[in-house]
């Protein structure tokens, strides 16, 4: 038996979970699960991809084109999140990636620019989120609420080959404790509608990526249509020292 046997179970568990919390939400569609990987290795994917799974998130560069490249064949239909901090110098890199299919972490005009001149070489297009700092942490990733507007403009205006799929935010610890009403779940909420009427766009074509292993669940019931999970699938990770 696979060392990675539990995921399986773990992910029914997750993907039960979202399902009856979309239907008490009365979404109209069940959010995506994407299954965050990072630090675990390619078996633990492969495990959750023979389940169904078929978006996963990955928070570094270099383990990611490790993983897209000896998972070309097993997983041929997986699609990559990249979810973890962008350095403008890395992002030619990452959109070289096989089966990218999101980056939800572009936090500025400058890395829609650098990463618009790369899909232009390569000739493909990818779905972007714009990072929004809800918190307004300091050090925190993300743009600022009040020039999301602004940047998502820039962005849909000079970038063709990117596709702004919508908002994503990682918001305080304090607040993902919370069990009711989350403050960084309803500032993306209402950066979305004013993001979309700026862009002419119906509030549903712009997705919300919110919420991870602590409280996914209550993200759905703010409207998330994207949620990243972890250790609720893969378990505990353990980082190198």
């Amino acid at each position: 038996m696979s060392d990675f046997a539990y995921v399986s179970q773990n992910l029914q568990a997750v993907l039960g979970a979202i399902l009856r919390e979309s239907k008490l939400a009365t979404q109209s569609r069940v959010p995506r699960l994407v299954a965050v990987s990072k630090t675990f290795p390619a078996e633990a994917i492969v495990a959750a991809y023979n389940e169904g799974q078929r978006h996963f998130g990955e928070n570094y560069i270099q383990e990611l084109a490790t993983k897209s490249e000896a998972l070309q064949t097993q997983c041929p239909d997986i699609r990559w999140h990249y979810i973890g901090h962008i350095q403008s110098n890395k992002i030619k890199q990452l959109a070289k990636i096989p089966n990218l299919s999101y980056i939800e972490t572009i936090e500025s005009v400058k890395h829609a620019e650098i990463l618009q001149s790369a899909l232009n070489d390569l000739n493909k297009t990818v779905n972007v989120f714009l990072q929004v700092n809800t918190s307004g942490e300091e050090g925190k990733g993300g743009v600022d609420m009040e020039k999301v507007v602004e940047i998502a403009k820039e962005i849909v205006n000079s970038a063709p080959k990117i596709n702004l799929a919508g908002l994503m935010t990682i918001g305080s610890i304090n607040e993902s404790q919370r069990e009711d009403e989350n403050a960084d779940f309803v500032r993306l909420v209402k950066a979305r509608k004013d993001v979309a009427l700026s862009l002419g766009r119906a509030e549903e074509d712009l997705e919300l990526s919110m919420g991870m292993s602590s409280d996914y669940l209550v993200a759905i019931k703010s409207g998330s249509t994207n949620v990243r999970v972890g250790s609720s699938i893969f378990g505990n990770r353990v980082y190198k020292k």
